[in-house]
């Protein structure tokens, strides 16, 4: 019956997703009752998104892993969701505003991993984590309010639809990111040349890499892991900002670069 209803679930967002539809409440009958749940109910909608859109699953983006984001938001700790390779795309990149629903961009590091991230008896940390990174970079995470009002949705839907995910642009890989101090790196957007929101990399619960460890032991707690190449987008520096059509938004890190996006 559990499984009926994660499937349930699963086919209800991939359908809304295909029809550019906004989602609602998803039906007492298969809502997810808790994040184990919802994880469930996302890996069920990998499937099918991957099936039905002819894509695949190339990595993880880590949402409310900052303060600014968790009080925007009104959920306080980081939530995971999937990331595909038909969404992702390298700088400079354009897009169609009509793609998406309500389309946003967020100001995130994100990671190109070298090896597998398997459970251990060794507690994941930073460190341990830190060397299984290729590559550092600069990137926008693009999200979508697929919902008709997602203050009124709890967490578990949320985490279920993938948690707002819709793609990302990346700047150029920097596999020489050992020399930097990645908690204390600065990040900016800026939308048509004005810069609109800054932030430091320590926001990312302390340390970017802190946010890689936690996605990697809670994979694994739910017997998966993270895998060589597998890209992983760590968290926002700066609060979401809603696109209007036409709008072109560029993000700089220090030591990283920058990547920009148009949306026409």
């Amino acid at each position: 019956m559990a499984e009926d209803r994660f499937e349930a679930a699963a086919a209800r967002l991939a359908q809304a997703r295909q029809r550019l539809e906004r989602s609602d409440r998803l039906p007492e009958t298969c809502r997810p009752r808790d994040e184990g749940e919802a994880y469930l109910v996302q890996d069920r909608l990998h499937e099918r998104l991957q099936h039905e859109q002819e894509t695949r699953l190339i990595g993880r983006k880590i949402g409310c892993t900052t303060s600014v984001m968790q009080r925007y938001l009104g959920i306080d700790s980081p939530c995971a969701g999937g990331l595909y390779e038909n969404g992702v795309h390298r700088t400079p990149a354009c897009l169609r505003h009509r793609d998406f629903l309500r389309v946003g961009v967020e100001c995130e590091i994100a990671v190109r991993l070298s090896d597998d991230l398997p459970a251990s008896h060794e507690p994941h940390d930073r460190y341990r984590v830190g060397k299984a990174v290729e590559s550092c970079m600069a990137a926008i995470e693009i999200v979508d309010d697929r919902y008709l009002d997602y203050s009124t949705l709890d967490t578990p839907t949320l985490i279920a639809d993938d948690f707002f995910s819709a793609g990302a642009v990346l700047g150029p890989d920097v596999p020489d990111w050992h020399g930097l101090d990645l908690a204390n790196l600065k990040g900016c957007m800026n939308v048509d040349g004005q810069t609109i929101g800054e932030g430091i990399s320590a926001a990312i619960l302390g340390h970017p890499f802190d946010a890689l460890a936690w996605l990697a032991k809670t994979m694994n707690d739910r017997g998966q892991a993270l895998h060589a190449g597998d890209l992983v987008l760590l968290g926002s520096l700066v609060q979401t900002h809603w696109v209007d059509q036409g709008q072109c938004i560029e993000i700089m890190i220090d030591g990283l670069g920058s990547a920009n996006v148009r949306f026409d």
